[in-house]
């Protein structure tokens, strides 16, 4: 195939130049970032091996080596590992940000500061190549094919590709240095940072070293009074101790953090490690973490790497969604078992009894891990369950078997907290008033909309605790979390409101059989008028201050996850809701004269229409006809402006 010049996909120049200018304050990065990729390659390349034995002739010969070449100013990072094809090249390299490249370029502006920590969401690392290189060229061949593909780039928005021969399969980055980067052609500077960064990478990292010896005899004895000669010899600069096999006690907070960033390619220092060997019916080693942040494409982004799976030091998978739940999706790590087959694939890990004990095993280790940091570090816990919250709590929905651990580790605000304070339920319970039966919740966009909705009057008025659900996932999560220590759980803007508890009830009964006699007939005018868009009129037993507010049946679907379902783009069958009026109020005290002068009365229709659109701007939801309401609140307002003058 002929060779052809390429550009980016999709303002990638504008992504190049922050990457080179603004996300890095330690240029190191690159170093890592090859390294770590030509360890994905070889690891792709023994999982492949698994049915191909052909692809590997001496498991041993798997290295990635770096190449410094003063003469040239270069320096290359080479792997022999799976390789790519021509397609292949130009899907990794030639398109950059896939998931989203508008979306990370908007975020990057918005938090230049705090960059490092987006790179890892979308798989950029290479590109960090580009800080230290004025050309970076590439060239790689797939394992068990005989061509070869060059890609070459200088950062400027365009890349040529072209074929090319390569003597053996796996990939070779050449970055061609810029003058003020020379010290990465240092040996001294490339031990170092491969000590600090890839000490634990599991295939040896090699250098060519030179170093002065004096020649021996055939016993190996030094000749006197001759002159040195330089040696050159192949050096392994790394460890290859995998992190996870050793005991915790040898293992240095450090070296945690590095191999985190190495296996999540992320670039903030993980919240918390879990760090165990599991004996018994099964034995498996285990080091996951719970990241410190979330990826703000956390809920769109559909390749992660997520749990690392080992047979018998075999790299099966980098994304083993069968050991971990959905919910849990945010863990990273690792897991080493030598129960598992070694030709064990996708499929059959699907259907293995062992990887659902496994699986067990994990949930039930992190969820313990996640109630002790609660218990004991409770600001570890918050900054958690802030950034995945609105995950872990799905959770309820989906682990029957763990629903009791997961319900003592949800969190919510209240009307009883400042704002941003978050208590668990069994906090609420502790609060709740003598002979209260039920645990009162509503759902809002945010909080403020929960803390001024109309149906919280009576809950303020009595000093009743009431929790905010202001996550878009928290109203789905009632259907699960129906009740909480023998305690229901009900939503204050549905059905009926009972406070059976409370000291005045004979009191607020009687006033309440008094109201509905009272009002009866205005209540049946009222629903009249507006039978095609309300499903009931009723007078209020939990309104103190506002005039009408709208209540859903016990079961019905909210306002706001009606709004939650059409920012979707779901269809949901409109509801009509139940009208409540509340009868201490002077408005409502108005409409009743007015119809009992004259039910014909123009006014008393207008005067109902504003009631019924209140109802509707205080919940949220857009009004019918917004000039309608306008002119009618000029006019009442023109009116009471003129008796007002009269009056002076």
């Amino acid at each position: 195939m002929a060779k052809s010049k390429k550009k980016f996909k999709t303002e990638v120049q504008e992504l190049l130049n922050l990457v080179i200018h603004s996300l890095y304050s330690n240029t190191d990065i690159f170093i890592r970032e090859l390294v770590s990729n030509g360890s994905d390659a070889i690891d792709k390349l023994r999982f492949e091996s698994l049915t191909k034995s052909e692809l590997i002739d001496n498991v041993s010969s798997l290295k990635i080596k770096i190449i410094p070449d003063k003469a040239s100013n270069t320096i290359t990072v080479s792997d022999n590992g799976i390789g790519m094809t021509r397609e292949e090249v130009e899907t990794n390299l030639g398109t950059i940000a896939h998931s989203g490249t508008r979306a990370f370029l908007d975020q990057l502006k918005e938090n230049v500061t705090d960059s490092p920590d987006l790179i890892g969401q979308f798989g950029v690392g290479f590109y960090a190549s580009f800080m230290v290189a004025d050309k970076v060229k590439v060239i790689s061949r797939k394992a068990g094919q005989s061509s070869a593909v060059k890609w070459e780039s200088s950062g400027d928005g365009s890349y040529t590709i072209d074929d090319t021969e390569k003597e053996c399969n796996g990939t070779d980055v050449i970055l061609s240095l810029r003058d003020d980067k020379k010290d990465y052609l240092e040996e001294w500077t490339i031990k170092r940072v491969i000590k600090q960064y890839s000490d634990f990478v599991e295939y040896p990292v090699t250098m060519d070293v030179s170093r002065e010896e004096t020649p021996g005899d055939k016993e190996g004895n030094e000749i006197k009074d001759t002159e040195k000669v330089t040696v050159i010899e192949e050096e392994t600069l790394n460890s290859m101790k995998a992190i996870w096999m050793r005991p915790k006690k040898d293992v240095k907070d450090a070296e945690y953090n590095e191999f985190y960033k190495h296996i999540s390619h992320d670039y903030t220092d993980p919240l918390s490690k879990i760090h165990y060997f599991a004996e018994g019916a099964i034995e498996f080693r285990a080091l996951l973490y719970l990241p410190s942040k979330a990826p703000f494409d956390l809920f769109t982004r559909d390749e992660r790497k997520g749990i690392h799976l080992y047979v018998k030091r075999v790299f099966i998978m980098d994304d083993c969604k069968e050991l971990m739940p959905e919910y849990l999706r945010f863990v990273k790590g690792v897991v080493e078992s030598n129960d598992l087959p070694l030709n064990v694939s996708r499929e059959i890990l699907q259907e293995d009894a062992l990887i659902k004990k496994i699986q067990k095993s994990l949930v039930t280790k992190i969820l313990s891990t996640l109630k002790e940091m609660k218990d004991k570090k409770l600001e570890d816990y918050l900054t958690f369950y802030k950034e995945f919250g609105p995950v872990f709590k799905e959770g309820m929905h989906f682990d029957f078997a763990n629903k009791e651990k997961i319900q003592e580790l949800i969190m919510y605000e209240s009307s009883k907290t400042n704002s941003g304070e978050l208590i668990p339920l069994k906090d609420y319970l502790n609060r709740m008033q003598t002979d209260q039966k039920e645990i009162y919740y509503i759902s809002g966009e945010n909080r403020e909309s929960a803390e001024n909705s109309p149906h919280l009057e009576i809950f303020k008025k009595n000093d009743i605790e009431v929790l905010f659900l202001t996550d878009p996932i928290d109203e789905w999560v009632t259907q699960s979390l129906t009740e909480y220590d023998g305690k229901k759980l009900k939503a204050i803007d549905r059905g009926d409101i009972e406070l059976d508890f409370l000291k005045d009830k004979e009191k607020s009964e009687k006033s309440a059989k008094a109201d509905d006699k009272k009002y009866k007939n205005l209540i049946k005018h009222i629903k009249s008028k507006l039978e095609d868009r309300v499903k009931d009129v009723k007078v209020s037993s939990r309104l103190t201050d506002s005039a009408s507010c709208l209540v859903n049946d016990e079961f019905g679907m909210s306002a706001h996850m009606e709004k939650i379902m059409k920012s979707m783009n779901q269809d949901s069958p409109p509801s009509k809701r139940v009208l409540e009026i509340n009868p201490k109020h002077p408005v409502a005290k108005i409409i009743l004269t007015l119809f009992k002068n004259d039910t014909k009365n123009k006014k008393l229709n207008d005067y109902i229409e504003l009631l019924y659109d209140q109802a509707l701007i205080t919940e949220g939801t857009p009004i019918k006809d917004p000039l309608k309401f306008n002119k009618l609140i000029s006019e009442l307002m023109v009116f009471e402006g003129k008796k007002l003058t009269e009056k002076k």
